[in-house]
């Protein structure tokens, strides 16, 4: 692995992180809409990340544990999938959206796990940009160093 692959696993990571700071705020512009049924009503949803290995990486060791001692190229989002935990129903028999026996139905989103995943994915972003920061500078000595 060199130096300049660093750039393109913390690109990814940046773009994976972006991927999960956009459904956060979707969950929480949604956590107090409501709905009349279960199946019109919002669910949180999560994005599901996987690590990329380098393709074809066969060096003829022929390790058995090749798959786990293979060097990550980064992060792919691979969907962003829907909680199945339960919705809750409230009972406002007054509320223009309750159904005909009085309930209506909020998100799954819990407001403070949202908060708390947004602020661990725009510190993992920042730590990214800083180790891109980090590699750049690192390049820039290199080339000084024949002065």
């Amino acid at each position: 692995m060199s130096i300049a692959s660093v750039f393109n696993i913390a690109g990814s990571a940046m773009s994976a992180q972006t991927t999960r700071l956009n459904t956060v705020a979707s969950n929480i512009a949604n956590a107090e809409t409501v709905s009349s049924s279960i199946d019109q009503t919002y669910r949180a949803r999560h994005p599901v990340f996987a690590t990329m290995f380098q393709g074809g990486q066969s060096n003829g060791s022929g390790s058995l544990f090749q798959e786990h001692d293979a060097a990550g190229q980064g992060v792919q989002v691979m969907g962003v999938v829907e909680d199945q935990s339960n919705l809750e129903a409230r009972y406002e028999p007054n509320h223009p959206a309750a159904d005909a026996k009085g309930y209506v139905y909020y998100p799954n989103v819990n407001v403070v796990e949202e908060m708390a995943d947004m602020i661990s994915a725009s510190r993992s972003f920042q730590t990214n940009a800083e180790m891109m920061n980090t590699a750049k500078t690192m390049m820039q000595k290199v080339l000084t160093l024949g002065q």
